[in-house]
């Protein structure tokens, strides 16, 4: 984690002085992570400017006992660093809601809110290709009980179409 963080101060440090690019219009795709992300979340992002873009993300998990949903919304800054490869920070955040069946007792059931950052490095193909690593800390408002009220750190690989 301490190693992740150092990167990440380097890759701003060295890149405030990188030129922008301009970016995709749209893409969508998947975005493949852990922690409290749900695991696979479907992924589309919109350009705003030369620079900017939107980012929406949902994810969602349904199982034997568990269901639940996560939609996230980030702003994002793009910065070019050298021949297809970018890298980029945002901020936003999101709700979520699940629910476990728990045999012979009461249903648990929640929904919180969060705020989010991201920063990640990505790479666009000659093709309308888009893959990324990104960083996406996540603290959540939501049921002390249920123990949504904590600091998830969700490292992810996005896998884009752009259009």
């Amino acid at each position: 984690m301490k190693k992740l963080f150092l990167l990440s101060v380097a890759v701003l440090g060295f890149t405030f002085a990188a030129s922008a690019q301009d970016i995709s219009k749209n893409a969508i795709g998947l975005r493949l992570g852990d922690s409290d992300g749900f695991g696979a979340e479907i992924s589309y992002q919109h350009a705003l400017g030369e620079n900017n873009r939107l980012e929406l993300d949902l994810g969602w998990r349904d199982g034997k006992n568990y269901d639940g949903f996560k939609l996230a919304g980030l702003y994002q800054w793009v910065w070019d660093l050298d021949g297809g490869f970018n890298w980029y920070a945002g901020v936003g955040g999101g709700l979520g809601s699940f629910s476990v069946n728990v045999p012979g007792q009461k249903d648990i059931t929640d929904t919180f809110v969060f705020a989010a950052g991201d920063i990640g490095i990505e790479y666009n193909f000659d093709i309308p290709l888009l893959l990324s690593l990104d960083f996406r800390p996540e603290i959540g408002f939501g049921d002390d009980l249920y123990d949504n009220n904590d600091l998830d750190f969700d490292i992810a690989l996005g896998i884009r179409y752009q259009f």
